[in-house]
């Protein structure tokens, strides 16, 4: 992102607000589409997607736990 010359980074918020919208979203969808991919692991007995899968809802459910109490 650029930035006028003399403008100053807000350190509390460096994401337009659209950009910020957009991340939180992908991050709540992160979950379901963990959920679907573990289930899919389970089924066709795939370790990696299996833990693919738990990963990406940890990261997911983390990253909205740390936004949402700051």
């Amino acid at each position: 992102m650029r930035y006028r010359e003399g403008q100053e980074v807000d350190p509390d918020n460096p994401y337009p607000e659209s950009t910020q919208t957009m991340l939180l979203m992908s991050y709540s969808m992160s979950i379901p589409i963990g959920l679907v991919l573990l289930w899919l692991g389970i089924r066709g007995r795939v370790m990696w997607l299996k833990v693919w899968s738990v990963g990406l809802m940890a990261l997911g459910i983390g990253i909205l736990v740390y936004e949402f109490l700051g």
